[in-house]
């Protein structure tokens, strides 16, 4: 597997790294100088939906951003890779940003890092491991060399301008998940990144519940957390607890081939599939680019454990009977171009879908993605393939109870919930409130708002400008309303080119006027319709000529409405028209 990691080359601003109990003087001397001022919590992306987080807290001439990810597109963005964050905001004012504090390494968290670097250019702060994804994404766009980077361990802070920022330790569906608790002149923010309470993580220590209830003790003025699960009550399983369940399938299903799909980035997962395949004397082989760069990464960096003559290439399966192998693919949300999609319609290259084969989906569907899911499943099962999708997830996201128990141990002033869609952060209201937060103290804000708090008070006063940016290949931006309008206007309706040519001067036609039609109709079957089509277009032609318009512009605008008028009402479409005119 490529080595991959933290470039050497990408040296750290300077920065002072320091113990909490070390901090907190200097914090207290800041608020005394400070204190007329507020902390402005602006976010920029994430709310009103799952993904694409990046928020920006403000003190005065100090600007820190907390993660910088991505989102997937809609359904109606046809096209579209993936959307980015607007980040103009950010761009007015270059001068006060300090830097990019990142949570963790999952797509909606870091995902726009690449494209928002290359217009504010500022440190970025984080784990071990997230760093090493970053650092992958920054290879592949060339910045890795241009882009500082400082690793943080869990307990230790960076100073920021005005702020002071520590990375407190969580448990998440990736290593290395963070909480950050903001330190400012205004008062100190807690944002729980994404997170759960994990009493029994597969790899490293349980969430430092002390640090959180320290912190509490200090006085907290607010705190931004994760909503994601905030309408399912209980508590979040241990990760710990899908082990088993492999375990019990493997050998329910020892005799077939396995394969098993998930996200790339869910590093334990991985890693207690891998444990379970070697208990059973399976050989493993990893599929999808984003699995093969987040496991060789992770493996690098230690925080996966590949036992010896475990791991083999995508070419060597065919090699090993079937009940030897055991296959981790990208595709467990149904992605047309994944692994496994491309598996289930046999144009994957390197493996066939046989009958008897496991398939399992160890995640549930993103809503959104339930269609795509199913349409995959639907094509193993024909294929003869066993496919399990229940009980082989656990949320990587922390439900009521855990909520609850974060607000109790920090005692927040104000409450902002955070990550998810409004019905999310509605839920969190709820349960806020149900712990003794006053109403008017819980605010559930959309991007773009500005919230100004200090110990006095909260309110919202303002907003930045915040949207979209669709990126589709290598074009960012350069794909906006006008353009996704004609492409769902092509999709829906067609379009129907007319093209004719005229002498230049006397615009005499000498040839046309001719009617292609591409997703209107079959012309071969609609004869009759394209040949009265085409003298409608002649009448509207001689009608421009007859009253001597020479306007290009204007007989393309006839033509187009006496044609569109004709087919609306014969057909009840309006294809898109596309009139020519060729000079001669």
């Amino acid at each position: 597997m490529p080595k991959t990691g933290v470039s050497k080359s990408a040296k750290p601003a300077k920065v002072s790294v320091k113990q909490p109990a070390k901090n907190t003087g200097k914090t207290s001397q800041r608020r005394n100088r400070k204190n007329s001022s507020k902390l402005k919590i602006i976010p920029l992306g994430g709310l009103e939906q799952i993904g694409m987080n990046i928020t920006a807290f403000e003190y005065e001439d100090s600007i820190v951003v907390v993660d910088c990810g991505m989102s997937f597109p809609e359904d109606d963005m046809l096209g579209i890779d993936f959307v980015i964050p607007d980040v103009t905001y950010l761009k007015e004012n270059i001068t006060k940003v300090k830097g990019f504090v990142i949570t963790h390494g999952h797509e909606d968290h870091i995902g726009a890092l690449p494209y928002v670097l290359k217009e504010v250019k500022a440190p970025i702060y984080s784990t071990k491991l997230t760093l090493g994804l970053i650092s992958n994404k920054l290879r592949e766009h060339n910045l890795l060399n241009t882009t500082k980077m400082k690793e943080v361990k869990h307990g230790q802070v960076i100073n920021l301008g005005d702020f002071s920022i520590e990375f407190i330790k969580t448990n998440h569906s990736i290593q290395d998940a963070s909480a950050l608790a903001i330190y400012s002149p205004a008062g100190i923010v807690i944002h729980t990144g994404d997170f759960k309470v994990d009493y029994t993580p597969v790899f490293g220590d349980a969430i430092d519940l002390q640090r959180f209830a320290e912190i509490g003790k200090k006085g907290v003025l607010a705190l931004m957390c994760d909503s994601t699960n905030a309408e399912r009550p209980g508590f979040t399983m241990s990760e710990r607890t899908v082990g088993h369940v492999f375990d019990n399938l493997f050998n329910e299903y020892k005799n077939t081939r396995i394969i098993i799909a998930t996200f790339a980035s869910n590093v334990d997962r991985v890693q207690q599939i891998i444990n379970t395949a070697h208990k059973f004397g399976r050989k493993v082989a990893v599929e999808g680019r984003s699995m093969v760069n987040v496991i060789s990464t992770a493996a690098e960096l230690g925080y996966l454990k590949i036992p010896d003559n475990t791991l083999i290439e995508i070419d060597q399966v065919k090699n090993y009977p079937n009940e030897l192998v055991t296959l981790i693919t990208t595709g467990s949300q149904g992605e047309s171009m994944a692994a496994l999609s491309r598996m289930a319609s046999n144009i994957h290259r390197k493996i066939t879908i046989q009958p008897g084969d496991t398939i399992i989906f160890s995640s549930n569907p993103i809503p959104g993605n339930e269609k795509a899911v199913s349409k995959v499943i639907n094509e193993l099962s024909m294929k003869g393939a066993n496919v399990i999708f229940q009980d082989v997830h656990v949320s990587g996201h922390a439900c009521q109870e855990e909520i609850k128990l974060i607000y109790s141990l920090v005692h927040p002033k104000y409450a902002v919930p955070v990550h998810g869609e409004y019905r999310h952060l509605k839920a969190q209201a709820r349960v806020a409130e149900s712990l003794g937060i006053e109403k008017e103290n819980i605010f559930i804000l959309n991007s773009g708002d500005v919230l100004e708090l200090d110990e006095k008070s909260a309110k919202v006063t303002g907003k930045v400008q915040v949207g979209d940016i669709l990126v589709d290949g290598l074009g960012v931006g350069d794909v906006g309303n006008i353009v996704l309008r004609d492409r769902q206007h092509l999709a829906e309706d067609g379009i129907m080119v007319v093209v004719m040519t005229l002498e230049n001067h006397s615009n005499l036609v000498l040839a046309g006027p001719d009617i292609v039609s591409r997703g209107f109709v079959y012309v071969r079957e609609s004869e009759d319709l394209m040949e009265e089509a085409r003298r409608i277009v002649e009448t509207a032609l001689d009608g421009c000529l007859e009253h001597q318009i020479n306007d290009w512009s204007k007989i393309k605008t006839v033509v187009k409405d006496a044609l569109g008028d004709f087919l609306w009402k014969r057909t009840k479409r309006r294809p898109m028209i596309l009139p020519i005119i060729m000079e001669a």
